[in-house]
């Protein structure tokens, strides 16, 4: 995994936590651009999965049913939250965005704690 982009992939969830929070806080359903966003974090997320899996497959020791359970929760999260997010067109779809964001972020941290460890 590299470190770099597991931190770019904490802070782009975080911010779209806020983003999502702050559409929820002002009652709005979530728009395109939220949509878009939880796009982008799911794209940072899909390239760091591809990485780790050439990592494990090249030999990279480690507990890998830990590892990989950490890994399908983050790759399968944001998906499931835009479906649930687009069955709930209010201001909670907002917040199932927000919440999405803020599970990732601490998801991505442990999988690098994890592969730092090994």
């Amino acid at each position: 995994m590299i470190d770099a982009l597991g931190y770019v992939t904490i802070a782009a969830a975080l911010v779209l936590a806020a983003w999502g929070g702050i559409a929820a806080k002002r009652d709005r359903a979530p728009d395109r651009w939220l949509f878009g966003a939880t796009g982008v974090v799911f794209a940072l997320v899909a390239v760091q999965a591809v990485i780790a899996l050439a990592g494990m497959i090249g030999g990279h020791d480690l507990d890998a049913p830990l590892f990989l359970g950490y890994l399908a929760t983050e790759f399968l999260l944001l998906p499931a939250a835009v479906v649930l997010a687009r069955m709930e067109p209010t201001r909670y779809g907002s917040a199932i965005l927000a919440a999405g964001g803020l599970v990732i972020a601490p998801l991505v941290l442990r999988l690098l704690q994890i592969w730092a460890l090994s």
